[in-house]
């Protein structure tokens, strides 16, 4: 049984349903309220004492940090390793493109827009600029490409594409970025548990409503 701590708005959680449902693992999920505080219980300090979500429970063996679990996913479950192939350059580059989401698309995201939703702080201008850089670097990265890392798709496009769905929502103007817009279109009909991701875009959506 893999147990599956979560919450659907969040794009990390919904890149861990996606990657599951890609492989064929049918994970119990369960919901965690943050706002009252259940990640913070005894219980569940004891399986991530970082105490973040998403957070993967298999079989024991606990779990945390999204693009860590996509990994784990496909190299435990994976029927092939398409979707985070064995060979050194691609799984390099693939990797590259986790990191790339982590640490300069997703973080950006994060920068901009969750201190106005949450702390109701004023837009900050300098903020939404690392935006459009992060959007520019994804846009070269897809020049000629229908994918983010390769000629097929893989865990770097499930993760991007929850990011990139987040921005969405947000009402970020994606198509100024014609590659990313192209690559989205086709990956929202490509990626197993689209509609799922898509459904928590949308409790997700809210918050800019």
């Amino acid at each position: 049984m893999v147990d599956f701590y979560y919450l659907p708005g969040s794009s990390p959680c919904r890149s861990v349903i996606m990657a599951a449902k890609a492989v064929g693992v049918e994970l119990n999920k369960k919901l965690l309220n943050l706002q009252a505080g259940e990640h913070l219980t005894p219980e569940f300090l004891k399986i991530n004492p970082q105490h973040t979500i998403p957070t993967l429970v298999d079989n024991g063996f606990a779990l945390w940090e999204s693009r860590a679990i996509l990994v784990y996913l496909v190299e435990k479950y994976g029927k092939t390793d398409s979707l985070y192939p064995k060979c050194p350059k691609k799984r390099a580059l693939i990797n590259q493109r986790l990191y790339f989401d982590m640490g300069t698309l997703y973080q950006s995201f994060a920068n901009y827009y969750y201190p106005q939703v949450f702390a109701k702080a004023p837009a900050d201008p300098e903020a939404f600029k690392k935006i459009e850089a992060a959007f520019e670097f994804l846009n070269t990265f897809l020049e000629g490409q229908t994918y983010v890392a390769g000629d097929s798709l893989t865990v770097a496009d499930i993760a991007i594409l929850a990011t990139v769905s987040s921005f969405e929502v947000a009402k970020f103007d994606i198509s100024k970025y014609a590659n990313v817009n192209k690559w989205y279109e086709n990956a929202k009909k490509v990626t197993p548990g689209w509609d799922e991701n898509w459904a928590g875009c949308l409790e997700f959506k809210k918050y800019f409503d």
